[in-house]
């Protein structure tokens, strides 16, 4: 007697994440395998929950192309996650000028996207080891040259200065959540 599949007939096949997570294969054997799953199970859920476009999970440092601490995730969201404090108050007096109010069209960036597990302990100096490794703003285009690349995202945005990442901490349940973090201080928000 032979066996063809383990399921019964009333079992439902894998969802769409496990068929993904076994279909996808790691481009960097430097990082242990739950590690790339855990980066395309961020990188699902931002594209399928939250909408991001342009998603890319990088291996490699784009400023001296050595291997990240981690995979990490870059994309598009749907529409801007932080606006400096400075920065807002300039849209503010802007739209204020043109007899508008609100904020007006604020264009969404590139982010970094730093996946990880509620049972990680992050310390001061793991972060710093990832903020070393990645510019202010993720390449547009794995193709294009990094520097030019960066100048241009840092004339597009002259308020973004520090880095940063948003931080995704999965439980679990698969639950995700979702952190901005900074490299260094910056300045808090106005209410």
């Amino acid at each position: 007697m032979t066996v063809t599949d383990a399921r019964t007939p009333n079992e439902p096949g894998p969802s769409a994440l496990q068929t993904l997570l076994t279909t996808a294969t790691s481009s960097a054997p430097s990082h242990p395998q739950h590690l790339t799953n855990l980066a395309v199970q961020i990188a699902h859920n931002l594209e399928h929950q939250h909408l991001w476009t342009d998603l890319r999970i990088h291996n490699t440092s784009p400023i001296d192309s050595a291997p990240l601490p981690r995979p990490m995730v870059s994309g598009m969201p749907p529409q801007r996650l932080y606006i400096d404090p400075d920065e807002q108050i300039a849209l503010l007096q802007t739209q204020k000028a043109q007899g508008k109010t609100g904020l007006g069209e604020v264009k969404a960036e590139r982010e970094w996207v730093l996946p990880s597990h509620l049972r990680e302990k992050w310390s001061l100096r793991r972060f710093a080891d990832v903020f070393e490794k990645i510019g202010v703003m993720p390449p547009s285009n794995e193709d294009e040259d990094d520097e030019e690349d960066e100048e241009h995202e840092q004339q597009t945005n002259k308020w973004r200065t520090k880095k940063r990442v948003v931080l995704a901490t999965v439980d679990d349940d698969s639950t995700i959540v979702y952190y901005i973090v900074h490299d260094g201080i910056v300045k808090p928000r106005q209410n």
